[in-house]
């Protein structure tokens, strides 16, 4: 009998995944967030849609739901680059503490008049629906072909990866306020304390162990790489729940530390931790809207209305418009980051707390807590877009590659491959290969341009359009950014400051034209002979440096021709 009821179980399940991949392209098009049709989705084979399935365990639900999480936020962190984090952490995390007490408060405030709650509880409400869900966000603006400015996206990113523990420390701790089972304030504090600072060690801990397995241990399945990595994962959280700390927290900075060294097999575990998020949101809206029913939530609609509107007119921006200042943020960016306030699976996932916990009240705030999130997701999500282009906010996103390339290896290679998209006017545009003045250790290894693939070669032109992927050491990197940096722009992309080896044919007109660098001499004389000019010995030996101000030349390679390589240190001008 168990046999049957598991059959019929893959038999739902493959069909309700197969429709939410499906449907995740219909969603793209017309601009509206995946959650909002995977929950319909849950809904219409629901016990009061078309497929009657009856589902009406919190609990389960709730257990899916934090493992579904952990696997989202794991994946975020695994993307989060350091380079958004030197950018954004500030008034990123502002928003994700402060902004979000603020929002709860406001909102919990407007919520106990409307539902005739009290205040601490309408509070409790308010803390559920208080954080944002970068999933939603970025798959509103990506479905219109638009990104937004680094810094302005990395600060959305960044808070909406990290005000999820926020969320759940308010939701817990108030929780146990209104049962009577802690007093507010110091003992609250110390909870704050506790859960930040235990998530935030045990994911540094765990990521910093994980990278030491993936680099030390030698699997001869490559598979194992991303299930081992995921591993990790879930280690963290639990070692971080089990010292009372936050496990989600744990999770999201376990996956940055792995995310940004240089780890056996990487694309293979991005690739896999993309499937296994997906999955994940994919299992839980659905789940979440098999979860709800359409007709409570239509009781509760004149309710939810009223607090949903607070929420996203009043208290979000309320939030953005005391924090973002500080941060030297302009009029047009704050008010988009206030309409940026997409709700997910987090309060709805929070919401069960309430009716696990027996929390009075409990099943009116689940259901006007899911009718927020369908409000916020419907409302905000339609009109983002459409805000962030009417604010000039919108940058063109720069077309996929047609191929990729990429290393397969089970052993840590000490080299990086790079796309980069040749830009109408930049230093590559039009020049042959041999002209790039590519530094040592950089090689180009694919030009796609259309669906055809180019062969590359020294005198092999390349064109605005191409995609050009090299394969290259990581310290150069900085080097080859400039060259392929739209022209102006070449500040953008600091030198390194660790020395980079270049070949010593290289003329001095390269060396300034493409890295952006003054160098008093011949633009036609190469680098060894301004070496041997200044050193005054047609041959040095390895080792001997040239100092031209800030540049320092140094002799890597000699052969019995003359110089061959030459490294090159920049330091910042006095």
């Amino acid at each position: 009998m168990e046999a049957v009821h598991v059959d019929r179980l893959m038999l739902i399940g493959g069909i309700l995944i197969l429709f939410a991949v499906a449907s995740n392209r219909f969603s793209s098009r017309i601009g509206v967030p995946a959650v909002v049709v995977f929950i319909a989705l849950g809904m219409l084979a629901g016990s009061e849609g078309v497929g009657g399935i009856a589902f009406e365990n919190y609990l389960v639900a709730n257990a899916i739901g934090t493992i579904a999480l952990a696997l989202i936020l794991f994946d975020g962190g695994l993307r989060t680059t350091l380079g958004a984090l030197r950018v954004a952490w500030r008034p990123a995390l502002t928003l994700a503490t402060l902004g979000v007490v603020i929002t709860s408060v406001i909102t919990g405030l407007a919520a106990s008049r409307i539902l005739g709650i009290p205040w601490m509880t309408g509070i409790l409400l308010g803390s559920i629906v208080g954080s944002t869900d970068a999933a939603a966000v970025f798959s509103v603006l990506r479905s219109r072909g638009a990104r937004l400015p680094r810094r302005l996206g990395s600060t959305l990113e960044v808070e909406s990866g990290s005000n999820d523990p926020m969320a759940v420390f308010l939701t817990v701790g108030l929780i146990e306020v209104v049962l009577g089972r802690m007093e507010p304030g110091l003992p609250l504090l110390g909870l704050f304390a506790l859960q930040m600072g235990v998530g935030a060690g045990a994911g540094l801990l765990v990521g910093r162990g994980g990278v030491a397995l993936n680099r030390r241990i030698n699997l001869d399945a490559a598979g194992l790489y991303p299930v081992m990595m995921g591993a990790v994962g879930f280690l963290a959280y639990g070692i971080a729940v089990f010292f009372g700390g936050s496990g989600f927290l744990a999770v999201y900075v376990s996956g940055i530390v792995l995310g940004n060294y240089p780890i056996v097999f990487k694309r293979g575990i991005l690739l896999f931790s993309d499937g296994m998020a997906w999955l994940a949101q994919i299992v839980m809206f659905t789940m979440l809207g098999l979860l709800s029913f359409p007709s409570r939530l239509l009781d509760v609609a004149p309710q939810g209305i009223a607090i949903a509107a607070v929420l996203i007119l009043i208290a979000r921006p309320a939030a953005v418009v005391v924090l973002l200042p500080f941060f030297r943020f302009n009029v047009r960016e704050i008010a988009l980051v206030a309409w940026v306030g997409l709700r997910g699976a987090v309060p709805i996932i929070l919401a069960t707390y309430l009716l696990l916990a027996g929390v009075p009240d409990g099943r009116l705030m689940f259901d006007v807590v899911f009718f927020v999130v369908l409000a916020s997701a419907v409302t905000q999500g339609w009109t983002l877009p459409a805000f962030a282009a009417r604010l000039g906010l919108q940058r063109p996103a720069a077309p996929e590659p047609p191929v990729t390339l990429e290393i397969t290896s089970l052993r840590h290679v000490p080299s990086d491959i790079v796309d980069y998209l040749v830009i109408d006017g930049s230093k590559a545009d039009g020049r042959p290969i041999r002209e790039l003045a590519l530094p040592d250790g950089a090689v180009v290894a694919l030009i796609a341009r259309g669906q055809e693939l180019i062969p590359p070669r020294g005198s092999t032109r390349l064109a605005a359009g191409d995609h050009v992927s090299l394969v290259m050491r990581p310290e150069v990197r900085g080097v080859v950014d400039r060259i392929f940096a739209r022209r102006g722009h070449e500040k953008q992309h600091p030198m390194p400051v660790v020395e980079f080896p270049v070949s010593a044919h290289m003329r001095i007109g390269e060396l300034m034209e493409f890295y952006g660098i003054e160098v008093e001499a011949s633009p036609d004389i190469t680098l060894a002979d301004l070496v041997r000019d200044r050193l005054g010995d047609p041959m040095p030996a390895p080792g001997v440096r040239v100092e031209l101000g800030n540049i320092f030349l140094c002799v890597r390679e000699v052969s019995a021709e003359g110089i061959d390589v030459i490294g090159i240190q920049i330091l910042p001008p006095p």
